[in-house]
């Protein structure tokens, strides 16, 4: 009697749970953030943000509402709203605060210890 061979079953590797010492957000970006996803209708929603190269100091922001997080990222609950944030990205948003400031040149600012240096206008940095 032949016997099929069993396959090796798939699993998908799950996020990770993280905590406020890799990225926290304050009051006002917490509040933001949960009135934008609100808006989209995506009330369980998360943030992610991601470091990518570019920028006119080496490294750039980016920030985007999603569904949900993806296998492999560090989800963490903040300020009311949950942000993940991949593990690449995670070395050097480490320690950092998101801030959000309602004025004319305001909007999501981030307080990253780990950044060397940072453009003038704050949108990118090295490390």
């Amino acid at each position: 009697m032949l016997v099929n061979p069993v396959k090796p079953a798939v699993i998908a590797q799950a996020h990770r749970i993280g905590d406020e010492r890799l990225i926290k957000l304050t009051s006002a970006a917490g509040q933001r953030v949960s009135s934008l996803l609100q808006r989209q209708g995506r009330p369980q929603g998360v943030l992610r943000v991601a470091v990518l190269g570019g920028g006119c100091s080496g490294l750039q922001y980016k920030m985007d509402l999603q569904d949900g997080p993806a296998s492999r990222d560090f989800l963490v609950e903040t300020a009311g709203v949950r942000v993940v944030v991949d593990p690449k990205s995670a070395l050097y948003v480490s320690g950092s605060e998101l801030d959000f400031v309602d004025a004319l040149d305001g909007g999501f600012k981030v307080h990253n210890p780990n950044a060397a240096s940072t453009c003038s206008c704050g949108e990118s940095f090295s490390a």
